[in-house]
């Protein structure tokens, strides 16, 4: 359950009462009272060590008051000109001074506002002496000031209170402390000595953030460079793997400088090359040779080149090489009889030559 201390400080003594469920209960849970000197020493106290929020009540005696009359009765821009306003109409400069307001009533088109104000020292020597016991006040407030400004009628009425304030019951600063812990009335801590507990576990905070994202971004980028670094080992590798295969294919080749690209050149080469590997197929011509066969004839050589086939043998007579030709041009292409002869045994050799297979 969260629990907050509410400081209500006099002249001699200050009592704290704590209140439970975050300040909302009306009753505190306990109220410890200490004397009070004017050193402003707070004793530290055991009961109050768990409060997650602390609050602190002025005392009247503290304060001091003007009444002045603006055509405006909002707060922020009452604010901003209550130190041009009360220049001069009170003894310290305004800059020694903390100050709140509160708008008494209209009059012909003006408001009254009240002025409360504390010195600045004094109110620092006081938060110094709380800090000191382990209590930083979230609001500065004065629960003496609140129960005049709301019993008095008039403003002669409430001059007359704040000159002479009634003793205030304990039950009734109990029940304005546990209103002012909801909505403060006044707030007298500005300037120089506001609160910042809260925007500096907003900053902590942040720079917490701040530097989980730079450690995540820490992380990522050495992910990253690992997975560079292994990659481009990788690729060290498999390049050195292609130079030991390529090397391995063309040995006697020296200057090596991108095996890709050389690799290309000589797939390019051996691409317009084809056919010097290809070429006809020896045993096809052979197959289409034998079914020109005739009797009498005779084939001694044949020569199967990339672009040329060559056929020598030998007939009984030139007649019969020309229908050797003819059968010939039924499955190859440009057939010629290139040379004739005769032989010893009175036969004629012959040459016929053919550029490859018809498609």
């Amino acid at each position: 359950m969260s629990r907050t201390v509410f400081f209500d400080l006099r002249e001699k003594e200050l009592s704290a009462y704590y209140f439970g469920n975050n300040g909302r209960s009306g009753q505190p849970l306990e109220t410890v009272t200490f004397p009070m000197d004017n050193e402003f020493c707070f004793p530290p106290s055991d009961s109050f060590s768990d409060a997650l929020e602390s609050y602190l009540s002025l005392p009247l005696s503290l304060l001091n008051f003007r009444i002045i009359e603006l055509p405006f009765s909002d707060k922020k821009k009452i604010k901003e000109i209550i130190p041009l306003e009360i220049e001069g109409l009170i003894l310290s400069p305004p800059e020694s001074i903390v100050y709140d307001s509160y708008v008494l009533g209209e009059r012909n088109g003006r408001f009254r506002i009240l002025i409360a104000y504390v010195l600045k020292d004094t109110l620092g020597k006081i938060l110094e002496g709380l800090r000191a016991a382990g209590f930083d006040p979230r609001a500065v407030t004065s629960v003496e000031l609140t129960e005049i400004l709301q019993t008095a009628h008039s403003e002669d009425a409430l001059a007359g209170l704040l000159t002479a304030p009634p003793e205030m019951a304990s039950s009734v600063r109990i029940a304005r402390a546990a209103g002012e812990i909801k909505n403060p009335s006044f707030n007298f801590r500005t300037g120089e000595l506001a609160y910042t507990a809260d925007t500096e576990k907003t900053r902590r905070s942040l720079k917490m953030t701040a530097l989980l994202f730079l450690l995540l971004f820490v992380v990522l980028f050495a992910d990253l460079a690992l997975t560079l670094i292994s990659v481009s080992r990788q690729n060290a590798a498999e390049k050195d793997g292609i130079r030991k295969t390529y090397q391995a294919l063309f040995p006697d080749e020296k200057k090596i400088s991108d095996e890709v690209y050389q690799l290309r050149a000589h797939l390019k080469e051996m691409k317009d090359k084809e056919s010097s590997f290809v070429g006809a197929s020896p045993l096809q011509v052979l197959t289409d040779l034998s079914r020109s066969s005739r009797p009498g004839i005779s084939l001694n050589e044949i020569t199967v080149d990339t672009e040329l086939i060559v056929i020598r043998g030998e007939c009984p007579s030139l007649s019969d090489a020309q229908k050797i030709k003819n059968d010939l041009e039924a499955v190859f292409r440009d057939v010629n009889i290139s040379d004739t002869k005769a032989s010893a045994q009175n036969k004629t050799l012959f040459t016929i030559t053919a550029k490859g297979r018809k498609s």
